[in-house]
């Protein structure tokens, strides 16, 4: 049974490596913008549970901000997408143009909240 699962597993692996590597270089790029996004979160989520959290608010300031822009870079990669049919007369530069404005408003918000 354990040979069988790991056989799925690698079928499973190439199957999406194979459709990954299609897929664009603009949309590569958003997507490790976001993995690093994400990363810092959790980097920071563990620095917290390991030396303390004493300035609670630049805490849940940096973490909102990392959560935020991979929101919004998700969101980006949506409109981005030339196989989305939603956002087909969406340009890539006004979403971009979004995107900018979005992450503008969201830091000074956390800006804000930093106090």
């Amino acid at each position: 049974m354990a040979r069988s699962t790991s056989k799925d597993a690698q079928a499973l692996f190439h199957s999406l490596r194979s459709a990954y590597s299609a897929t664009p270089t603009n949309l590569k790029i958003i997507d490790l913008y976001v993995v690093f996004a994400i990363f810092t979160a959790l980097f920071q989520v563990a620095y917290i549970a390991i030396v303390g959290s004493f300035p609670f608010n630049s805490f849940l300031s940096a973490l909102l901000s990392c959560v935020g822009t991979a929101v919004l870079a998700v969101c980006l990669r949506i409109q981005v997408n030339k196989e989305n049919k939603e956002f087909k007369d969406l340009a890539p530069e006004r979403a971009f143009a979004d995107f900018v404005l979005c992450n503008l408003v969201l830091h000074l918000v956390i800006m804000n909240f930093l106090g």
